[in-house]
């Protein structure tokens, strides 16, 4: 994506929300997930577990969190934090260690590295985002080295018998709680609701057999709501 390009459609108007909450994403995260979210994002670097010397992408890498863990984590590796909110990559570059990360203001539907580029792919909260989502999985596919691994921090739709009371929590205190921290109930509105719509780990776990990826799993984190996913380019 060039510089001064605005996406459009669905794109547009999720790129309007991350500009909009930049300022207090980390906040509202450590909130929402009463303190989890920075833990989650360092047992997503540690499953990458790129070679020594190698190279991770981290995509919708926001303000970096990931990207940050996994330059601590592995230090002889090369580390990029792409996303395509510049306000979100402006907050990411101010935090302690930042130097370590190369940041790159990038698509994920279209990504502008080489075939086969990286070692290892992490992404936090980007596929709920994406208008098509095995096109963007695909595009992760082509970077990534053969017996390369991809790990995803995505949401999850609430299932089993506590749905009723998790999809009520997500509706009421969500909104709720981005209201009173950051002033912001709308951007907060639409994150629980594409929480609630979409894919579940099953469903996306079977999306990346298809495009040649193996040794999947998952673990559901936060009464369900979150989840940490990984799998291994086979092909």
């Amino acid at each position: 994506m060039a510089i001064d390009e605005v996406p459009q459609g669905k794109s547009g108007a999720v790129h309007g929300i991350f500009q909009g909450i930049a300022e207090y994403y980390d906040r509202m995260n450590r909130v929402m997930t009463l303190g989890r979210h920075r833990r989650w994002c360092r047992e997503v670097a540690e499953l990458a577990a790129p070679p020594a010397g190698g190279s991770l992408l981290d995509l919708a890498t926001g303000t970096g969190v990931i990207a940050l863990e996994a330059a601590r984590a592995y230090p002889t590796a090369t580390v990029t934090g792409a996303d395509f909110s510049e306000r979100m990559l402006e907050r990411a570059k101010t935090k302690p260690g930042a130097d370590a990360v190369h940041w790159q203001l990038a698509d994920a539907a279209d990504l502008p590295f080489g075939d086969e580029s990286f070692d290892a792919i992490t992404e936090g909260y980007l596929l709920r985002n994406v208008e098509d989502l095995e096109g963007v999985l695909r595009e992760q596919q082509r970077v990534l080295r053969l017996g390369g691994r991809i790990v995803i921090l995505e949401t999850c739709p609430p299932s089993g018998p506590a749905k009723p009371i998790v999809e009520w929590g997500l509706r009421t205190i969500v909104p709720l709680l981005g209201q009173v921290f950051s002033g912001d109930r709308s951007s907060y509105t639409y994150l629980e609701s594409s929480t609630r719509a979409f894919e579940s780990p099953r469903q996306v776990a079977d999306l990346l057999i298809r495009l040649g990826f193996r040794d999947i799993g998952w673990r559901k984190k936060f009464f369900g709501t979150n989840v940490i996913m990984w799998a291994t380019k086979a092909r």
